[in-house]
């Protein structure tokens, strides 16, 4: 079984997703990248702030080029939560950055240094740090505004970016009421050639995750998968799949759409070419449509000379660098359980357990305790079941309640009974003893 990797390690990697995707930088470059990311804001687990600071990116990066993502999981502080500063200095040091939230912990402590309240580097920066981020003060600035370069690229080669991106399909007629399709889709950068795309009923981090286990099967492994900020897309699940792959999983700035101008060209094209020419009365159900659209994908688009491309079409430029595109390799028989999500459950007394109204019973010694059930999401299949680390505890079965009628339970052993006088101490026999002293008295 994959070990589950901490959510938290997890954020924390898609947020270095564009220092950790390159290879070299040029002079200043990476500060720039940093500054630019200090900048942003984030939804960060278990934590009310929204910015993170320069220095600590800085940290976050040397840890992962170190020792990967098993770095960034957060490690639990023996003393956490009581600071160490007297109340008196703790005070001190809330005033000075309500007084002025622009002053630096650098800053704060010099200042009570000045002030004579404590003595020279006997005040750690990172105590103040906690004390602030404790009372909710400890926000960074941001750097100053400036005018945000944008260049045009392109990948090198084929297989280095893919864009992942959701579009609004047509309504369909079916099980006797109007569904809405959704088109999700995988693009890559250098030969504009489509990994894989399909219409779905909705744009979940499960809808997206089957069409890239499906990219996958179909055109190896990219480097870099850029996609936006929506709920399905910062899913943990994905951001496991991409980190046990050793692929990059980058978020685009909110409402950018130029970050993705060519899946965005992508999408044109698709309305341009392929919705204006279906005839949805003929479609019957869903897969007749992603039929459809799987043949004019081969046979029209991925034929068509492109102009971004040279004149070249998507395929023969994907072609062209068959032998730097990135193989599942040594992961492809263990792909179906990459894909498998972690749910946490509460095992009942009579050891079973529930995923999609369906009951489950797993070994007996878990009842009363929480476990996780691992899936398959794609078949609604349970797996089996681990603990918080990732070991496996046992298969799930189908709970069969005609065959427990007739099932033999395990009984507790009784504790035998011991043969012949007791030596020592016995409740019974000294209240036997004094009861009938009195009686004969």
């Amino acid at each position: 079984m994959s070990k589950q990797i901490n959510p938290v390690a997890l954020f924390r990697l898609s947020v270095l997703g564009p220092l950790v995707s390159r290879e070299k930088f040029e002079r200043g470059e990476q500060q720039r990248i940093i500054g630019e990311l200090a900048s942003r804001d984030y939804a960060i687990p278990n934590s009310n702030r929204h910015r993170i600071g320069e220095k600590t990116l800085e940290s976050w990066l040397r840890l992962f080029r170190r020792d990967g993502i098993e770095a960034l999981t957060p490690k639990t502080r023996a003393d956490s939560g009581r600071s160490k500063i007297a109340p008196a200095i703790q005070e001190a040091i809330v005033a000075a950055k309500k007084d002025n939230p622009c002053r630096s912990v650098r800053r704060i402590r010099q200042l009570l240094e000045d002030d004579g309240q404590v003595a020279r580097n006997c005040l750690s920066r990172s105590a103040i740090h906690r004390l602030l981020k404790e009372h909710g003060i400890s926000g960074m600035r941001g750097p100053a505004a400036e005018p945000e370069e944008k260049r045009s690229f392109v990948a090198e080669t084929a297989g280095a970016i893919w864009y992942g991106d959701v579009m609004h399909g047509p309504r369909l007629m079916l099980g006797g009421r109007m569904r809405k399709t959704y088109l999700v889709s995988l693009l890559d950068d250098a030969s504009r050639l489509v990994a894989h795309s399909a219409f779905c009923l909705g744009e979940t981090a499960l809808d997206i995750e089957g069409v890239l286990k499906q990219a996958l099967l179909k055109r190896g492994r990219p480097v870099k998968l850029v996609v936006d900020n929506g709920a399905a897309y910062v899913a943990g699940s994905l951001q496991g799949v991409c980190a046990r792959l050793g692929m990059h999983l980058i978020h685009c700035r909110p409402y950018q759409a130029t970050s993705k101008g060519k899946i965005e060209r992508w999408h044109r094209t698709m309305r341009d070419q392929f919705l204006s020419e279906l005839d949805v009365d003929r479609i019957a159900d869903l897969p007749d449509l992603n039929a459809r659209l799987w043949a004019w994908l081969e046979e029209i688009y991925h034929k068509t000379p492109h102009g971004g491309l040279g004149g070249m079409t998507p395929l023969a430029r994907y072609q062209k660098d068959l032998d730097k595109v990135r193989s599942l390799g040594q992961f492809a028989p263990h792909l179906d359980a990459l894909f498998h999500h972690r749910i946490k459950r509460h095992v009942r007394r009579d050891g079973t357990v529930s995923y999609l109204n369906a009951r489950f019973e797993v070994p007996y010694e878990l009842a009363g305790k929480s476990v996780k059930l691992v899936v398959d999401p794609q078949a609604g299949v349970v797996i089996g079941v681990e603990d918080d680390k990732g070991a496996s505890l046992g298969q799930a079965t189908p709970l069969d309640l005609i065959a427990n009628a007739s099932r033999k339970r395990r009984q507790p052993q009784e504790e035998a009974i011991q043969a012949g006088p007791r030596s020592g101490p016995n409740q019974v026999e000294q209240a036997h003893r004094k009861y009938h002293g009195k009686k004969e008295a």
